[in-house]
């Protein structure tokens, strides 16, 4: 339908012939029987960027936010590692990040974070499965 109406003819029926003509075609065969796509709540404006972020795995936190999540996250990962060495690892590479942090501004709320004891975390991490503090 990129073709301009032409003169002389009102818009209504130039539209009714363009669907006639596409509907003659089986242009509208596709999509037949094909649910429409999630709007989300009417009253949110914002449904389909949050929807598209949510796709593609993409935060919508501040970063100093995101570090604090990520800080939880890897924490409670860290109390569930297979081995000492993958808790300890998880926590150094939190800690660099944090540090990282720490060094230059950072947006968002404050950070409230500082690195990580991992000698704490891999005894809390012994002990949890009975070797001792």
């Amino acid at each position: 339908m990129t073709e301009r109406k032409p003169p002389g003819l009102d818009f209504e029926s130039w539209i009714d012939r363009q669907i006639r003509e596409a509907e003659e075609r089986g242009d509208f065969r596709a999509l037949a029987g094909k649910p429409l796509p999630d709007e989300g709540p009417r009253h949110d404006e914002m449904w389909w960027i949050k929807g598209k972020m949510a796709r593609e795995g993409l935060s919508h936190l501040p970063p100093s936010l995101a570090l604090r999540k990520e800080a939880e996250d890897t924490l409670a990962a860290a109390r569930e590692a297979p081995s000492e060495a993958m808790a300890r690892r998880l926590m150094t590479e939190l800690n660099e990040k944090i540090r990282a942090a720490l060094r230059g501004p950072i947006d968002g709320p404050p950070l409230r974070l500082s690195p990580y004891d991992v000698d704490e975390i891999a005894a809390q991490w012994r002990a949890a499965r009975g070797g001792g503090a």
